[in-house]
Formats: C-alpha cells, sequence, structure tokens
C-alpha cells in the first residue's frame, strides 16, 4: 500500500481477451481505489465479453489508455504486449510508476515493481489481499467483482489452486454482498445459442489417444455457426471432464493476418487442461505461451494436422503418451 497511498491517478489493466479473472481483479481494485479516493482508469484493448457485460463498473471501462498517470498496474500479464496495447503506447502513456501483479507460473518481472504470487488461486484473491491489508471496507460491488474473478480463475472452486482459504476469501466475500447463486447463474448459465452451436461443431471432432483429448473449431465453423471468439471459451472442459483423459487440448482456428510470416496453413489458439499428471504450462511455454500447471494457452502455427503432431509430440516429451 506503500506504493499507492501518495499516488493519486492510476490506471488498471490487464490481458488481451480478458476472462473472468482479468475483468474482475481489474473492476474490484477500481473500486478498491474508488473508495480511496483515488482517480481511477480501466482500459482494456479487447471488447468485454457479454458473458460479463453485469459487472458492477464495467461501464467505466475505456479502450484507450490513460494519460500520465502516477501509476499503471498490469494485471495478469507475463509482459506488457500481453495488454494487447503496443509496448509504444505505453511508454507514450507515460506512467509515474509500473506495478505489475501476476499469479502464473508464468509470470515475469517486467515492472518497477512486481508482485508474483503462484499459490494464489486468482488476481482476484491477490486484489482481495490487498483490500483487507488497506483496511478498506469490501463493497458489494468489489465483493461482486472479486468473486466473480476467484469463481472463474478455480473453474468454480474445482482446480487444485482451491485451498481451505479460498473458502475463507469466498465467504467473507458473500458476507460483504456477493450472490454467489446469481453470479454463478450469469457466467455459467447464461450462453448465447451460437456458443451451444459450437459446442456441439466442436465436440464432433473430438479424439482421444493415450490419455489425451483433443477437438477443434475452424473460422468456417464459427461463421457458420455464429460464434464469436468468447463463444469458445470453456469448451476444453467437457474434453478435460472424460474419465480416461488426463490432458485436453481445444484447437481454435485464428482469423488470418495478413501480416503473419509464419508457415502457410493459419495459427490455432490453444486451451489446454491437465488433471495432475502433466504440467501444461511448461508445455505451453515451450510454444511460447505460459498459465498454470493445470490450465494453460499457447498459439501453434497450422495447418492443423501439423499443430496436432508438434503439441502431441510435446505432450509425448512430458510422459502423457
Amino acid at each position: 500500500m506503500e506504493l499507492i497511498a501518495p499516488r493519486q491517478s492510476f490506471l488498471v489493466t490487464s490481458h488481451a481477451r480478458p476472462d473472468g479473472d482479468a475483468l474482475g481483479s481489474a473492476l474490484g481494485l477500481m473500486h478498491l481505489l474508488d473508495g480511496m479516493g483515488k482517480q481511477v482508469t480501466v482500459a482494456f484493448d479487447d471488447p468485454i465479453p457479454a458473458i460479463y457485460s453485469w459487472l458492477p463498473g464495467v461501464e467505466r471501462i475505456q479502450r484507450v489508455l490513460a494519460s500520465a498517470p502516477d501509476a499503471a498496474i498490469v494485471l495478469e500479464c507475463d509482459r506488457i504486449e500481453r495488454t494487447g496495447f503496443e509496448l509504444q503506447a505505453f511508454t507514450a502513456m507515460q506512467a509515474g510508476l509500473l506495478i505489475n501483479i501476476d499469479h502464473h507460473l508464468s509470470g515475469r518481472p517486467f515492472a518497477d515493481f512486481n508482485w508474483i504470487d503462484p499459490e494464489a488461486c486468482a488476481v482476484g484473491a491477490m486484489i482481495y489481499d490487498l483490500a483487507v491489508a488497506s483496511g478498506a471496507k469490501i463493497t458489494p460491488a468489489m465483493a461482486t467483482c472479486l468473486y466473480t474473478a476467484v469463481l472463474t480463475d478455480t473453474g468454480a472452486f474445482t482446480y487444485p489452486s482451491t485451498t481451505a482459504a479460498t473458502f475463507a476469501l469466498a465467504e467473507h466475500l458473500v458476507e460483504s454482498g456477493a450472490d454467489p447463486s446469481a453470479i454463478a447463474r450469469k457466467v455459467y448459465s447464461s450462453n448465447r445459442a451460437a456458443k451451444i452451436r459450437a459446442l456441439s461443431v466442436a465436440l464432433g471432432t473430438m479424439q482421444i489417444e493415450n490419455g489425451v483429448a483433443w477437438a477443434w473449431i475452424t473460422v468456417e465453423q464459427m461463421k457458420q455457426t455464429g460464434a464469436v471468439v468468447e463463444d469458445c471459451e470453456g469448451i476444453v472442459n467437457y474434453l478435460i471432464g472424460i474419465e480416461e483423459v488426463e490432458v485436453a487440448v481445444f484447437f481454435r482456428e485464428l482469423e488470418t493476418d495478413p501480416a503473419h510470416e509464419g508457415p502457410a496453413g493459419g495459427q490455432f489458439r490453444l486451451s489446454l487442461r491437465s488433471k495432475g499428471k502433466v504440467d501444461v504450462a511448461e508445455v505451453a511455454a515451450r510454444f511460447g505461451g505460459g498459465g498454470h500447471r493445470d490450465a494453460s494457452g499457447c498459439t501453434v502455427e497450422g495447418p492443423l494436422e501439423t499443430a496436432v503432431s508438434r503439441l502431441m509430440a510435446e505432450l509425448c516429451e512430458s510422459g502423457v503418451c
């Protein structure tokens, strides 16, 4: 708190393609700083997924960086580029201090001050700890945002990062005004029909071999179902839920970028999940990605057959085959 107290204006941002932890922790931190009488700008480079459009304060999120804040706080990123904003934009912003808060195993100390805690179940839990340490009142709005962050980043309290402390945190947030039933309903029971169509298409491609399940969806299939990127979130969880599967991978084809200079065949965004025997963060890191031991992501060059072969080779190296 000694870094925050003497400063007045703040920019808060997180990674591109924001998820529940990125949004919940950023907005939770915004509410915390609001309560301290600070000036806060929250900015994301990508649009906010509709499934999180109800979060308290979401209407304040901007698509541009603030100008010359006293401090810029980057959440859940291993480098500035993960925000989706260009490095030059951050440099031009001229923040007085750059703070990095992360809980991924792939976290890196790129800022003036780095708080990286791989033991934390979510960055939202770290913001909660910050709020408690500051002595601030946890408002219903803050509690709702932070509960959403923790709920989604623990896989609804099912990942190994979930501990007794996680439930104690959740209890306090509920006591402070978070409604667990309403939040779960909005996050898990408010899917667009296009998402279910995309899920049907993806599960129709499912393959299982040597304890690995994988499935995919192409750009053309997404257009046919009316799906957008956010509709592909969570598909990999259906694969890891299969009894004999130890590792699950979902391949989402990326739109062709005219500036892309990689091999012909496009690129695929991979979502990886593990039941614990394989460290998928380590596997993802070999492709320039990262994340958690049991939930990670990366991008692999296509075509699809090549992407699958490369990924399977790395999984075999990790002992899953």
